[in-house]
This record gives structure tokens, C-alpha cells and sequence, in this order.
């Protein structure tokens, strides 16, 4: 890496004058090398979400990078989707006896500068083939491919918008030490719950101010921060838009958060749960479905009432979500989110505009009707989060599931009815037969035995509570 970036973190100069906001438009091979070179792009970042939803991939020169569009490119191995999020491997195998080579194939449209940096460098998310020309399947922007395909045979067009939160915390390098509220502009770090205040965003105001400039500087659709619930917690809001284009943001998103709160000597951490006492944190994924033609929403009828596939949709939601739990919960720390008045589900309930269940529609006309499902943490891959959330509400629609009667009061009176922990996620999910049939064997499989390693690695670490409660007492 070259001195220029490796010098960038810290400063807090904000985005170059040079970089302009960026709109994705770029379609074809040709498209992609044009962009480069008029842009006087030096490097190109080569990204691949992996299962966790962290970008893993190769640094070139762009001189390199164009060269390789004109035969196969670069390669990584397959075993790049089985990797753990401690950098380790499941002990059984789950690929077949060679660990093959998978070649990247750039999408163009989703070229974009990467802001941070003073060189002229550029991002671009890849997909996954074998030699043969077919396509990884165990890549998760494969598997939300997978579904969005199943849409488009029923002429349906899923419409989401996800909501985004996180937090920001001090510096903390020794892993035993509990995370804490960063120190603002006024030198203090703030103790208490600042929902929805103004100053308290503000207090890292020149943080947000470069976050806003390199999103649009990426052609990211932000709309609205604010403050959350939790101390130095805030949420992004996303505009509605194709699912596969927003899932991509959420992805660089979260990559520029990071990359910006280093620069400004906090961290940002999109941990489900990262503060003891605090609310966790999620990632709400708001979802329609229209005519692929009309643009119509298909979730209301000619006379403006609430349709048969709305309904079904949202029976789908209730039975499924619970089997595909482990896509929006992945950590072992993401059940710890899931828990009594902290407006965060414990069942698969719905109602209007009713923030205490798993599945609220929010009041609005009847063009904007849609569901917004909350059970996603802002710790689950997005790809991955909003492939289960449209393949469960579109199983309903397809075998047409009534939903439960929707609740006016607490959704916290009725039963826990979700999984509590990891085992009891994977579990689920690996009997899910009919997620299984659509998702396809080889991801499922992989997904469950990469959990799998990793609550076994989490078995083996023993907590500051148990040394604290344990060690003298029994």
C-alpha cells in the first residue's frame, strides 16, 4: 500500500477538492475502463464481500486492473466463503477436495472512488465464477441474485429500504475492557440517552460532515441521521430503491463509517449489541413488491385496501423468518439485542405501527404500503439480511400463508418465539427444507458450518462474568 494512504488515517482534512460526487451509471466492460481513465484512477480496489459482509479482495495498479478485463482477471480461492470471522476454518470440509480458484468478475455499475484516500483510487464489488463460467454459489451477493431471480419469473419487483444503526465508541485496544461513549466537542462523553437530539449528533459534527461528503462523493442514497437510543448511537436511513443496488450500499457504507471514525480517533462498530445496558443496534429492512411492468404496488388493491399478496407476504415473514434467523442474527453477540423494551423483536408478531413487534407496517398512503421487518441486527451481511427477508415474504406470497390477526398492544406480553442464541439458529436453519430447496444446499451448507466454527471458537474463551461470579464462589 502506498505511503499516501497509509498516512491518511487521522487526518481529518475531509474529501479531496478533486473528487466529485458520483453516480453509478457504468454498464459494460468499456464503460468501466473509460471511467478509470478519465478519472486518472492509480489503484483499484477489488472487493468481494464475504459470509460476515467484510470486504476481502486484491489492491492493483490500474494499468493492471484494465489489462485483466480483457481475459480472466484476477482469482481467489474458494475457500475465501468459508473463512470465519476470527480468520479461521470449519474442520469439516464443505467444498469438494480442491480449494479451487474462483475468478472475479467486476460488476461496472458499481465502480465508484474510494474518498478517503489522496491518490486517485477506485472501488469495485466483483462477483464469483469458476473457470467453467457458473457461479459461486456460496457468494452471498449470488444467493440475494438467487432471489431476486425468483421475483422476476413472477413479473414482481421487491422495492426495500434499510435503516442503519450504529455506534460510536472510544478507542479500545484491549478486548477484556468494556467499550465506552466517545468524547464529543464539548470534552465530555455522554453518559445519558440524547434520543433524537440535535446537539448530540452534533457533538461529532465534523465526523458526520465527512461522512455525508464521501457517501455522496460514492453515489451512496442516504437520506436522514439521527440519534438513537443509546449513548453516541445513531441511525442512517437509506432511500427506497432495487434491493441488490441498496444492499451494495449498506455494504460501503459500513466500510466508510469505519473509515471515517478512524480518521477522526473513535471507532464506529456496527456490533449488534456493543454496550452493556444500551439498546442494541439494528438494521431494518422496510419492503414492497411491484408490478415488474406497471411500477403498481402489489400490496394494495384498485380501490386502495391492503391485497391478498400483502397479506401473504407478511404470513411468510411470520413463518419463515424464524427458520432463516441465523442470516439476520450471524454473531453470537446478535441475540443479545433480542430482548424485552429495547424496541428490538422477541416473536414474530405484527401490527401497525407498533414498534415492540417483529413485523410493523408504518402508517402512510396506500401507494408507500409496506412492511418493515426488525429483526435484522446491524451486524448481519446485508446481502445476505435482505435475500432471507424477501425469499420468506415471497414464500408466502407463492403458497399464499395467512398472517396472524395483527396486535394493538405490546408485542413484550407475548412469548419469546424467536431463537435465543446461536446453536438454536443454526439449528433452525439447517432443517429448513424449504429455504434449503431456494437457497441452494451448497451456501446453506456452508453458512451453518461456518457458524457452527464459530460458536465452537467462542466456547473456548472464558468470560470476564464467569471470573467474576465463578472463580471463588463454587
Amino acid at each position: 500500500m502506498s505511503a499516501s494512504k497509509a498516512g491518511t488515517t487521522g487526518d481529518t482534512t475531509g474529501i479531496p477538492a478533486s473528487v466529485e460526487p458520483e453516480t453509478p451509471g457504468v454498464q459494460t466492460t468499456e464503460d468501466l475502463i473509460s471511467w478509470i481513465q478519465e478519472r486518472g484512477i492509480t489503484e483499484v480496489e477489488c472487493l468481494v464481500p464475504d459470509m460476515a459482509g467484510v470486504p476481502r479482495g486484491k489492491i492493483l495498479p490500474a494499468h493492471k486492473f484494465i489489462s485483466g478485463l480483457r481475459d480472466r482477471g484476477l482469482r481467489l480461492p474458494e475457500s475465501l466463503f468459508i473463512q470465519t470471522i476470527t480468520g479461521d476454518y470449519p474442520e469439516e470440509d464443505v467444498m469438494e477436495d480442491v480449494d479451487q480458484d474462483m475468478y472475479l468478475r467486476p460488476d461496472p455499475a458499481t465502480v465508484r472512488v474510494v474518498p478517503w484516500y489522496n491518490e486517485p483510487t477506485a472501488q469495485v464489488i466483483n462477483d464469483c465464477f469458476y473457470r467453467d463460467g457458473s457461479p459461486v454459489d456460496m457468494a452471498p451477493r449470488q444467493v440475494l441474485r438467487r432471489v431476486l431471480r425468483l421475483y422476476e419469473e413472477k413479473n414482481w419487483k421487491p422495492v426495500i429500504a434499510p435503516e442503519l444503526e450504529f455506534y460510536l465508541v472510544k478507542i479500545n485496544t484491549d478486548p477484556d475492557y468494556p467499550l465506552e461513549p466517545p468524547v464529543g466537542r464539548s470534552g465530555r462523553p455522554e453518559i445519558g440517552r440524547q434520543a433524537f437530539g440535535i446537539d448530540a449528533v452534533n457533538e461529532f459534527d465534523p465526523l458526520f460532515e465527512d461522512v455525508y461528503d464521501y457517501a455522496e462523493a460514492q453515489g451512496l442514497d442516504v437520506d436522514t441521521l439521527h440519534h438513537e437510543s443509546g449513548a453516541a448511537q445513531m441511525e442512517i436511513n437509506f432511500e427506497h430503491g432495487d434491493p441488490l443496488s441498496l444492499a451494495d450500499q449498506v455494504f460501503l457504507f459500513k466500510r466508510t463509517v469505519h473509515q471515517t471514525a478512524l480518521r477522526h480517533n473513535v471507532y464506529a462498530t456496527f456490533m449488534a449489541k456493543p454496550l452493556q445496558g444500551q439498546p442494541g443496534s439494528a438494521m431494518h429492512i422496510h419492503q414492497s413488491v411491484v408490478d415488474g411492468l406497471t411500477g403498481k404496488s402489489l400490496f394494495i388493491t384498485d380501490d386502495g385496501l391492503e391485497s391478498d399478496l400483502f397479506r401473504w407476504h407478511i404470513g411468510g415473514l411470520q413463518k419463515y423468518l424464524p427458520q432463516a434467523m441465523l442470516l439476520l442474527a450471524p454473531h453470537v453477540n446478535s441475540y443479545r439485542r433480542l430482548v424485552k423494551n429495547f424496541s428490538a423483536p422477541i416473536n414474530m408478531h405484527w401490527g401497525r405501527d407498533n414498534r415492540t413487534v417483529g413485523l410493523r407496517v408504518p402508517n402512510s398512503d396506500a401507494r408507500n404500503t409496506r412492511i418493515e421487518n426488525r429483526l435484522s441486527g446491524a451486524d448481519a451481511n446485508p446481502y445476505l439480511a435482505i435475500a432471507a427477508s424477501l425469499l420468506c415474504g415471497y414464500l408466502g406470497m407463492i403458497d399464499r400463508h395467512d398472517p396472524s390477526k395483527p396486535i394493538s398492544g405490546s408485542g413484550y406480553t407475548k412469548a419469546h418465539a424467536l431463537p435465543k442464541h446461536l446453536p438454536d439458529a443454526i439449528e433452525k436453519f439447517q432443517q429448513a427444507k424449504r429455504l434449503h430447496d431456494l437457497f441452494g444446499d451448497t451456501f446453506c451448507s456452508a453458512f451453518a458450518a461456518v457458524k457452527w466454527a464459530e460458536w465452537d471458537a467462542y466456547q473456548d474463551v472464558i468470560s470476564s462474568w464467569e471470573r467474576e461470579f465463578l472463580l471463588l464462589n463454587v
